[in-house]
């Protein structure tokens, strides 16, 4: 199967990131890593398309973020992790019920089994 990025991607990462988010806190790499996972390695992911979306959400209110007290023995910068805000779970519902409707309304479209 042909690997998902791009254009393809577009409209639904903020929702995916919700939904990883629903797992617990996680700083962006984890975050990155996954929705690869999730993706059985054909969801094709930038760190420059998926910071954007991290910020934007936060703007919104949909997700916290808050700078790690310390590297937590390893080295490097502090990293970023982002929570699920309560906002931000009732988006993730409403972005469930819009893919359904979304995925329902193309399945008719194409001909593909319901």
């Amino acid at each position: 199967m042909e690997s998902i990025h791009g254009d393809k991607l577009r409209g639904h990462l903020e929702t995916m990131v919700l939904s990883t988010l629903e797992q617990g806190e996680a700083h962006g790499l984890e975050i990155l890593h996954r929705l690869e996972e999730a993706g059985c390695g054909l969801l094709k992911l930038k760190e420059g398309s998926l910071y954007p979306a991290l910020y934007r959400l936060e703007a919104a209110g949909q997700i916290a973020a808050v700078w790690e007290a310390e590297p937590h023995g390893r080295r490097g910068a502090r990293r970023r992790i982002y929570r699920l805000t309560a906002k931000g779970g009732r988006t993730l519902s409403a972005g469930r019920l819009e893919w359904q409707q979304f995925v329902r309304v193309l399945g008719g479209i194409l001909g593909a089994p319901a």
